[in-house]
């Protein structure tokens, strides 16, 4: 389990104690798994507007399997004519979401001019469908951690209910954006887990 390598590199140089740590998307459930184990101390555990989805491996197999021909194309480059030609035409659509859309791909690298054709289809498809299926409990709440969750509020009220549920009394911080568009703004970003934290 990758949650036990972090722990025990945790251990071996952190003498099992963190001051804080940061995850979205996947890495936002690998944050409250590592919270919810209690076999390391993490005093801030930040929460990154996570969609939080928890399915079973069938369905998240399944909606992998619908997605990977738009997701893998996107990211490597590779892919079908068709799929690119979608791919374009969608990225490149002037809208209100335009700027936030252009925005959130190059965070991903896309138009960065980086090549990222080395990372397979099957990496990518273990990373988007284990986000879909990892399960981190609920009502977790761990003596002397305090769970920030920055809840874009654009994402929609159904994920506030999911934080609710999965954590007990978590410090829910609101922002008026959409999935991870804090991510999108470095220095904003940096003030905002620096406040959450107490350090500024």
């Amino acid at each position: 389990m990758k949650q036990k390598k972090i722990e025990q590199y945790i251990q071996e140089y952190f003498n099992g104690h963190i001051f804080a740590a940061y995850g979205c998307s996947l890495g936002g459930s690998f944050v409250s798994l590592l919270v919810s184990r209690e076999n390391i101390h993490i005093d801030h555990a930040i929460i990154g507007s996570s969609d939080m989805d928890q399915t079973s491996k069938f369905l998240a197999k399944l909606q992998t399997a619908l997605v990977m021909s738009i997701i893998y194309p996107l990211i490597t480059g590779k892919g079908s004519r068709l799929a690119k030609k979608f791919i374009s035409k969608r990225v490149n659509t002037q809208d209100e979401n335009a700027d936030y859309r252009k925005k959130f791909m190059e965070l991903k690298g896309i138009g960065s001019g980086i090549d990222f054709s080395f990372i397979s289809k099957e990496s990518m498809k273990n990373q988007f469908c284990s986000d879909l299926y990892t399960k981190v409990g609920q009502q977790i709440q761990v003596p002397h951690t305090t769970i920030h969750i920055f809840y874009a509020k654009k994402m929609g009220e159904k994920y506030r209910k999911r934080y609710e549920k999965y954590f007990k009394q978590p410090d829910i911080i609101e922002f008026d954006l959409r999935h991870e568009e804090l991510l999108l703004d470095a220095s904003r970003w940096v003030k905002e887990v620096c406040m959450a934290c107490h350090v500024c």
